[in-house]
């Protein structure tokens, strides 16, 4: 057992406008199982990177453990080659029997170390990576978002792996995930860092308590300030009518009235003597006032504007299949969907099992590309609705290149309005003078989100939404869906995100 301990720790990228971390400190433990969440762009990332040594800090970080990092790089040369070939490059030192070892505990054949990187499915590279990761001794281990691109099995088989380990950070912004998985959790709030045992769910539960009262004791102090300073300003009045009421007494020509001038002076000392020290009290109040909201998170609610179809049954497909010409079979068969208007239907299935071919096939069908349906072979009937309006949100972000304001005017968008709904995902306005090359993964995906958002459609589809996107910016997303009710087509392995939303779910 072993502590890592983070003194005065400040950070912050070359030519930002502001800190990633300043003045820092906390310590954690090496034996526990510790989740990391926090909001997209927070650091999270960033700070794992700093435990690494990749980047220059002040403060200190004090560790007497070796840190390994998930996910690994592989080299374009390495990608082309078998895991078997270079393990010993990504983690010097480890054992293969050790990789084999691992690889059987996720639920893997050892065979898939000899097979091209290149041709594993994501739910198999993860397993690689993380059977090597998993085959040192005594490392204290970082992994980033391990379950992103993966399906709902695959989740599934890393989520019970990793609840049989200890000594690592997980960042990730499932919440089944990080309730199955650590038992402690280090929050990035918003203005300050906090430690505490317990999972996803239990943090959750205090933080919401938390912010209840700190909401309370924000209002008694709003009513407590507004009441003295009504009572300070009265107070003032009668010590400045009281102060007047000297003037016009001369002791020399007057001198019966001496001890009337003594006594108003006296009485008036007295009243600004009750206005100092009510203002004393209220400077008290609001020092109490001040931080109790500073970490609440109050997301603001989204907005969207689904269309209505005068057709009740938007895409329908009977005995449905794809086949690609240069595959022996087809990706699937005989599927048969019905989605109609207010329907929210989430497609399940295995990484590979077609949900994405299913999606690019309704897109061609909708916009009329032969070109896109022409590299398919397609069995059964799909029908989509005449002049129907589709909104999608791709999985891949690799196509995201220059400014939001290029993006804007290439996409037709009102600026000013997508930056607000970019706001409200709470996206900092320093990220909107970089270019979209430099945004966090899930940065990139606000992106998308925020620009389907802002497009009135019959339907929604939606591939991997939530790949990247941090626990906050889920939950807003839910709270629209269930307002706005949209038609929408999805394709989403978040367990929690599903029970919520699905009005079906249909198994590929």
């Amino acid at each position: 057992m072993a502590q890592i301990c983070v003194s005065d720790l400040t950070f912050c990228y070359e030519g930002s406008f502001a800190p990633v971390f300043e003045n820092v400190s906390f310590s954690v433990d090496t034996n526990w199982k510790l989740g990391f969440i926090g909001r997209n762009g927070k650091g999270k990332t960033t700070f794992l990177n700093l435990l690494l040594g990749k980047y220059e800090y002040e403060g200190s970080i004090a560790a007497s453990t070796v840190f390994d990092y998930f996910p690994y790089k592989i080299s374009p040369g390495d990608f082309e080659k078998c895991s078997a070939d270079f393990y010993e490059k990504l983690k010097p030192g480890c054992e293969f029997w050790r990789v084999v070892c691992e690889l059987e505990k996720l639920e893997a054949d050892g065979e898939i170390l000899y097979r091209p990187f290149c041709t594993l499915s994501h739910g198999e590279r993860t397993k690689v990576m993380l059977a090597i990761l998993f085959s040192g001794e005594n490392d204290f281990l970082l992994i980033d978002e391990p379950t992103n691109h993966l399906d709902q099995a695959s989740r599934e088989i890393v989520k019970k792996y990793l609840r049989q380990k200890k000594g690592f950070i997980l960042v990730s912004h499932d919440r089944d995930l990080l309730d199955a998985c650590v038992d402690h959790v280090l929050v990035l709030n918003r203005c300050s860092i906090e430690i505490q045992a317990g999972n996803f769910s239990s943090w959750w539960e205090n933080k919401s308590r938390k912010d209840v009262f700190s909401q309370s004791e924000n209002e008694k102090h709003k009513k407590e300030i507004e009441k003295l300073k009504k009572a300070s300003a009265q107070t003032r009045q009668w010590a400045e009518k009281s102060e007047a009421g000297k003037i016009g007494f001369d002791p020399i020509k007057d001198p019966g009235h001496g001890g009337r001038r003594a006594y108003i002076g006296a009485k008036t000392k007295k009243m600004q003597s009750r206005v100092k020290q009510i203002e004393q009290r209220m400077d008290r109040e609001i020092q109490e006032k001040e931080g109790l909201l500073m970490d609440l998170e109050i997301p603001a609610d989204l907005r969207l504007i689904p269309l209505e179809h005068y057709k009740k049954t938007l895409i329908q497909a009977k005995e449905y299949g794809i086949q690609y010409p240069e595959a022996s079979l087809p990706v699937f068969s005989d599927l048969t969907l019905e989605l109609h208007q207010g329907e929210r239907i989430f497609l399940n299935g295995k990484n590979g099992c077609g949900k994405s071919s299913l999606i690019k096939a309704i897109l061609a069908h909708v916009s009329g590309d032969a070109g896109e349906r022409r590299g398919m072979i397609e069995t059964g009937t799909l029908m989509t609705a005449p002049n129907l309006v589709i909104s999608y949100v791709n999985q891949d972000t690799s196509f995201l290149k220059g400014n939001i304001r290029s993006f804007c005017k290439e996409r037709n968008l009102e600026e000013s309005l997508f930056f607000a709904i970019l706001r409200q995902l709470d996206m900092e306005r320093e990220q909107f003078a970089k270019n979209m090359e430099d945004f966090s993964e899930g940065q990139k995906k606000k992106v998308l989100m925020a620009a389907s958002l802002m497009a009135p459609a019959h339907v929604y589809i939606w591939d991997e939404p939530l790949n990247y996107i941090d626990v906050f910016s889920r939950m807003q997303v839910e709270k629209l869906i269930l307002t706005y009710q949209p038609t929408m087509l999805i394709v989403e392995h978040d367990v929690r995100f599903r029970e919520k939303l699905a009005t079906s779910v249909i198994d590929l």
